[in-house]
């Protein structure tokens, strides 16, 4: 009897290399791969899974995701990355799937010690704990490290085929693979905006200001340098023409909690999406921005339009020193 297993692929090596592990002893392999509002390896995920020759199926996320993000049950990593949190919410979604396609069981590519935020071995242990996934997620490629799973005890998978790699060295894995056949060997990569730097003070930004944010509010984060004019309001410029061009499709948007667009008239610049209150104090502090980010120089009055729901009105863009002091949250 041919055993099945679902596999996450994130388009990494490891998630490669455990999938092609399964194959090599005979298991049919589906792939699955998450998408969230901050991951950004589709596309890649796609090209890993033509490679590997598996169907692959995108889950997208729910709201409650969110909830998530603003009050992970075991803490943030370096940025605002609910690590632990969010590998639980993955492998219970997982395992939802699993059932409806009547697998046997799940595989990942996490390698013991690797990530310091959820691959430690204790993270392992409380990320199979609390997905209910104890007996049925096997980890290929540390499995020799970890308790025997239901696959390895049941002998659907032989677990002297399996691995014990541990840490962050790829030079292993990358071994194993050019064993392996794998021809497309992807750089490493987290693949999820919310462990870098600047887009972190973004997030943490929101959820301090906001007490229920929605996903309107955190799909803006990508886009542009936010500044923060007081704690009800902020301002996004937009750094291009596409940031430009996303801002205004973000403001039509009927969920948006933005209040105003404001965009030069007779000068070239950028769009400016004011999210909060539109005070007179906060129009002219949107339309200082603008002008400052402006690269063209105009002997006219520099002219900004300001559109809202009520309509389109004319206001002055002139540098002023709230614009010239502002601090981005990030750029």
């Amino acid at each position: 009897m041919t055993r099945k297993c679902i596999a996450l692929l994130s388009g990494g090596l490891d998630s490669m290399l455990a999938i092609r592990i399964m194959q090599e002893q005979g298991i049919e392999v589906e792939a699955l791969n998450f998408k969230t509002v901050f991951t950004c390896c589709q596309d890649q995920s796609a090209l890993m899974a033509r490679e590997l020759g598996v169907q692959l199926t995108v889950l997208s996320q729910e709201d409650d995701y969110l909830d998530l993000v603003r009050d992970p049950r075991f803490g943030y990593g370096k940025g605002a990355n609910p690590c632990v949190d969010c590998r639980i919410y993955m492998f219970e979604k997982a395992r939802l799937y699993l059932d409806q396609q009547d697998a046997d069981f799940m595989v990942s590519g996490e390698v013991v010690g690797q990530r310091p935020m959820s691959q430690k071995r204790r993270d392992l242990e409380v990320i199979s704990h609390h997905s209910g996934n104890n007996e049925l997620l096997l980890r290929p490629l540390s499995a020799k490290l970890l308790p025997p799973t239901k696959p390895e005890t049941e002998g659907w998978v032989d677990r002297d085929q399996l691995y014990g790699f541990f840490g962050r060295s790829r030079k292993g894995l990358i071994q194993l693979a050019q064993r392996l056949g794998l021809k497309e060997i992807p750089t490493p990569s987290t693949g999820c905006s919310l462990t870098e730097p600047r887009f972190s003070r973004k997030v943490f930004d929101l959820i301090q200001i906001e007490s229920a944010p929605k996903r309107w509010d955190f799909e803006i984060l990508k886009t542009g340098r936010h500044f923060r004019f007081d704690e009800k309001t902020k301002v996004v410029v937009g750094r291009d023409e596409s940031e430009n061009d996303q801002l205004e499709y973000a403001h039509r948007m009927p969920e948006a909690t933005s209040s105003a667009i404001v965009r030069p008239e007779n000068f070239v610049g950028p769009s400016a999406l004011v999210v909060g209150p539109l005070t007179e104090s906060v129009q002219h502090y949107a339309a200082g921005l603008v002008r400052r980010y402006s690269k063209v120089e105009t002997d006219l009055e520099p002219i900004a339009e300001l559109i809202t729901a009520d309509g389109t009105q004319r206001i002055a863009a002139e540098s002023n020193q709230q614009a010239e002091a502002a601090l981005t949250i990030a750029q």
